[in-house]
């Protein structure tokens, strides 16, 4: 079985379209217009092994906000599309990464309940124009629409650019981890029987 999914959203602020693949290679075209937003998300893909093809055209003119929160919109749509039933999957996830100075520790849960909870020092400067309080507005957009629970914690970390590519990828390594498929569990990993 292929767990992919193509999730399109057009509004009058952004036009985004995305193609994800769980079992890929991390292979990634990524378009959004903002470079350090690209650089961001080709990391999400490459270590959480994670094909995605995803083109934003936005009003970045305006601000790059609706641009980072919608694709996040749209690729939490896409992942949980993609898990499907989530039969047989592991569930839970974690990483931490460590970039130079930083270190950065995400935990997921596909429970199908959204939550976010971030922690990061306060006053992180913006990184080459991109605001570095976008990192949350993503987050927050993706775990809601992919109804996981989602913890992120900066446990240290002195430099914005280190900081939030150490995010993005405790984050994708922290989703591989859940959606690997696991012969023992029978069914959802849940006492309900449904995630």
């Amino acid at each position: 079985m292929q767990r992919s999914a193509t999730i399109e959203r057009n509004t009058h602020e952004t036009k985004i379209r995305a193609t994800l693949r769980l079992d890929g290679a991390g292979q990634s075209s990524i378009h959004t217009k903002i470079p350090f937003f690209d650089h961001m998300l080709t990391l999400f893909s490459k270590h959480g092994l994670i094909d995605l093809d995803l083109h934003c055209d936005g009003d970045i003119e305006v601000d790059f906000h609706h641009t980072v929160e919608d694709t996040g919109i749209v690729l939490g749509q896409a992942l949980l599309k993609a898990l499907g039933d989530k039969k047989g999957i592991r569930r839970y996830g974690h990483a931490y990464v460590p970039m130079d100075e930083t270190l950065a520790r995400a935990v997921v849960d596909f429970s199908g309940r959204p939550f976010l909870e971030f922690r990061a020092p306060s006053g992180v400067g913006s990184i080459n124009g991109f605001p570095f309080q976008l990192v949350e507005e993503f987050l927050r957009g993706f775990s809601v629409h992919a109804a996981m629970n989602l913890h992120v914690e900066i446990l240290y970390g002195r430099d914005a650019h280190h900081m939030a590519e150490a995010v993005f990828k405790a984050l994708s390594r922290a989703i591989d981890a859940a959606v690997q498929i696991d012969p023992r569990v029978q069914g959802v990993p849940s006492t309900k029987g449904v995630l």
